[in-house]
């Protein structure tokens, strides 16, 4: 963990080194040059505060480091709430989905309602086009397990459709990643929700 920690200090520290070489770049004021002053002297003086395309990149590598600082301790911080031996994940997924139009999805785990959510029409056709979305993260300790998902949207024919999955699984040490799929059954004319447990 400390080899973890300094690795993501490194970047700040670049960071600080970044600002205080801009910092010391910085033309010094200078004092008002008298009226006699001659017109190369001038010029000269002139001169340092000519270069902005430097500026512009330092500025542009400054943004580069922080948004990385930013992303690595985002990692961290999900490796210190989310540990991999107590890790567990839902996403939801659709194939095709041309017999449902979902709403939202309500999920249960060890009966307690651990996440609402409701769809928006962009989210929808993002599943529709092959996306997977991650519902919910959490932590659970070893042993057996089960979590029940409600679909609610509209059905077959205009109807309204609520339908639920449910399964159960053990949890070891290793991260428990389950999938929600909704897919159509065209034998049927219906759709169909299951739960695919990742190994």
């Amino acid at each position: 963990m400390s080899a973890r920690i300094v690795s993501l200090i490194a970047p700040a520290i670049v960071v600080l080194l970044h600002a205080a070489a801009w910092a010391a770049d910085k033309p010094a004021a200078t004092p008002a040059a008298p009226a006699a002053a001659s017109a190369p002297a001038l010029n000269a003086a002139v001169a340092p505060a000519a270069a902005p395309g430097s500026l512009d990149s330092r500025i542009q590598d400054l943004k580069g480091d922080v948004i990385r600082l930013n992303r690595d301790l985002l990692v961290l911080e999900e490796e210190l709430l989310f540990p991999s031996n107590t890790q567990v994940a839902l996403f939801v997924s659709m194939d095709v989905g041309k017999m449902f139009e979902l709403d939202s999805v309500q999920i249960k785990l060890d009966d307690k309602v651990v996440t609402n959510y409701l769809y928006t029409p962009m989210e929808v056709q993002a599943l529709h086009r092959g996306g997977v979305q991650r519902v919910y993260l959490g932590n659970l300790k070893a042993g057996t397990h089960e979590i029940v998902a409600f679909f609610t949207g509209g059905g077959p024919h205009f109807r309204d459709y609520k339908r639920g999955a449910t399964v159960k699984f053990d949890k070891g040490t290793d991260p428990k990643y389950i999938e929600l799929r909704i897919k159509d059954s065209t034998g049927k004319l219906q759709p169909e929700f299951d739960v695919k447990i990742w190994q």
